[in-house]
């Protein structure tokens, strides 16, 4: 006997409604959003349970907590729907999503293994990002003010006085201020780049995937932390799309009358890349290509890459076909458990 839960969570309150195998429903409950009282409720039904939740802020935490007490717990996306909108109707529509196999691609949720891990890299994507949104209002104050600085001396705390002095003096405070801002989210950021590297030593799978072309300590961290396991992929081409790296195209018209019958029109659009990504894993692949053509190392990415340019290919088509082969040397390497050799 299986039961599907569909739980529909607020910050004050959870909505619950179960339905049978032939989709009547059992019961309709309202509860706490509280992790004790939400794993009593799942205790207390009779036969399997299958949850499904909607993907948000507290889906990871449910996942974590009610797992081990539900045969499956399922995370999915919003859909857009007509009709009632209430927690009791989001609720049944989650449990009928499930009863009924129309959930889609569910959203991947880690193990409580790797939760410590991809919170430090969530932190430091946050921090890094307030880093640069602090570089550029400080940098802002000086251009409106007719001021040609030097970055490197600008953001460097023993030298930044001297570009301040050039300011009105009105102003120097305002500079002063947004300095020691600055200042103070560089130290948070390099806590958080390190306690995220430790974390990372702790996983075998680091030493492997440190050896890829343009793949370093914190790109590393940041792979493990997003993909957690290879095998989510089962060819390529899955991983180039979870990471937007997969090229999108459209077609019309897609057959054409020959004297041999009906054929495929050869004419294809290409449209750019797939926007629904993952962007930390964007980055870091594009980031790894980057790396790989300023360092010129591997040599074999290296050729390929002038090879593509020399056929008329594009600079930064170019550097996205290597950074769609690093992608997949590093799904192979975390596969087979192997240490990056160069092949030519």
């Amino acid at each position: 006997m299986q039961r599907y839960l569909g739980i529909d969570v607020h910050k004050a309150s959870s909505t619950c409604v179960v339905l049978s195998e032939r989709g009547k429903r059992v019961s309709r409950d309202r509860m706490e959003t509280s992790g004790e009282v939400l794993v009593r409720y799942v205790q207390s039904l009779a036969g399997e349970v299958l949850i499904c939740l909607e993907e948000g802020e507290w889906s990871e935490w449910l996942a974590e907590i009610l797992s081990p007490h539900a045969r499956q717990v399922v995370v999915c996306r919003a859909e857009k729907r007509r009709g009632v909108k209430n927690d009791q109707a989001d609720a049944g529509v989650l449990a009928e999503r499930l009863r009924t196999g129309r959930i889609g691609t569910p959203v991947f949720k880690a193990s409580a293994r790797w939760a410590k891990l991809r919170e430090w890299v969530r932190v430091y994507a946050k921090l890094k990002g307030d880093v640069v949104r602090s570089k550029l209002r400080l940098a802002s104050l000086m251009r409106r003010r007719g001021v040609s600085y030097t970055s490197a001396e600008l953001y460097d705390p023993k030298r930044r006085g001297v570009w301040i002095k050039e300011l009105p003096v009105a102003l120097r405070p305002a500079a002063e201020l947004l300095g020691f801002e600055l200042d103070g989210l560089e130290e948070l950021r390099s806590r958080a780049e390190r306690a995220m590297i430790e974390e990372a030593r702790r996983f075998p799978e680091r030493k492997i995937l440190e050896t890829a072309p343009g793949i370093g300590p914190i790109r590393t961290a940041q792979l493990m932390a997003m993909i957690v396991t290879p095998h989510r992929f089962r060819t390529k081409r899955q991983l180039w799309s979870y990471c937007g790296l997969g090229i999108v195209t459209r077609t019309s018209s897609d057959w054409v009358q020959a004297e041999s019958g009906w054929q495929r029109a050869p004419v294809t659009q290409t449209r750019g890349l797939n926007r629904t990504c993952n962007r930390t894993l964007k980055g870091v692949f594009k980031g790894a290509a980057t790396t790989v053509l300023q360092c010129r190392s591997p040599e074999v990415l290296q050729e390929k890459y002038e090879r593509l340019l020399e056929a008329g290919t594009k600079p930064n088509l170019a550097k996205l076909t290597i950074a769609r082969k690093i992608a997949a040397i590093v799904l192979a390497m975390w596969k087979s458990n192997t240490r990056y050799q160069a092949v030519r």
